[in-house]
């Protein structure tokens, strides 16, 4: 009981203090490659690593977007930016974002990366069918 109050006190402390927050927004980010398994085995965890272009020193890693439906999975990397910062553009900058997944169904599993938006406006997605053995 003593740490519940503990905990909440701190939190009440430290969110009344005011504090200069500068603009931030959430991006989700190209991928550039991946290094993904060409089979799994059931019940195994396998790391998927994506790679992607990091463009400024204003970008920060903030988790990958995932989305299931089915045997179908959509990733991306998402990127925490602050605005109006003294940024530098970054060129060639590759950085790495893993994830573990773990296989719970038989069957193929189709991993699609998103890699941006052609010319008409359409996702484009690096596709993966990968096999359950």
């Amino acid at each position: 009981m003593k740490k519940i109050f503990l905990i909440l006190s701190l939190f009440f402390v430290l969110s009344s203090c005011e504090i200069d927050q500068e603009s931030v927004s959430v991006v989700t980010l190209p991928v550039e490659s991946v290094v993904i398994p060409t089979e799994f085995e059931l019940g195994g965890t396998y790391p998927i690593i994506m790679r992607y272009y990091r463009p400024s020193s204003c970008h920060t890693p903030y988790g990958i977007y995932y989305e299931k439906d089915l045997n179908i999975r959509v990733c991306a990397v998402n990127n925490i930016v602050r605005e109006g910062g003294n940024c530098n553009e970054l060129n060639d900058y590759l950085v790495e974002e893993t994830f573990d997944f773990t296989v719970t169904s038989t069957g193929n599993y189709i991993f699609k990366f998103w890699t941006g938006v052609d010319s008409e406006g359409n996702n484009t997605f690096l596709e993966y069918d990968i096999p359950v053995n």
